[in-house]
């Protein structure tokens, strides 16, 4: 006797994706939840520089006096020191720039802008190596300046 169960039409669906999706869904997941919790934990606190015109396209409220803002251009001559600029005033030391900033902030106070209303600005050249902008910052913040702000290189 014969039967007619070997004469039907097979189609072969393939392999099976299942477990293919499976892992790539678990994989998503993972990579979502993991990237939500390092988010700010690798950048510096900072503020972003105040304008007239506002910081994000909204027109600044009525009475707005905008902070003064005191530049430190960070230069980087040779890949191992670097060289910041106040003003007219030059070193390549981190604790001599805080000598500068203090100098800068009591210069500013006497024409009655207190450190509260002075925004500094780190303004580095290209190349400059990161460990030197943590450096110009510490700086800044043993100088008693509390709104500290990065520039986009020049």
């Amino acid at each position: 006797m014969k039967l007619a169960v070997g004469k039907k039409v097979h189609y072969d669906s393939g392999p099976n994706m299942t477990p293919l999706v499976d892992v790539v869904m678990v994989i998503l997941i993972f990579l979502m939840l993991a990237g939500s919790f390092i988010g700010s934990e690798r950048m510096l606190a900072s503020n972003l520089p105040i304008t007239e015109r506002g910081g994000g396209g909204e027109a600044p409220p009525p009475g707005f006096v905008p902070d003064e803002p005191l530049m430190i251009i960070v230069d980087s001559p040779t890949p191992d020191r670097f060289v910041a600029r106040v003003g007219t005033a030059t070193t390549s030391e981190g604790t001599a720039l805080s000598a500068m900033l203090v100098q800068q902030r009591d210069a500013l106070a006497r024409t009655g802008k207190p450190a509260e209303q002075v925004q500094v600005v780190i303004s580095p050249s290209k190349g400059v190596k990161w460990k030197f902008l943590i450096e110009v910052y510490e700086a800044a913040m043993r100088a008693k300046f509390g709104k500290i702000a990065f520039a986009p290189s020049r």
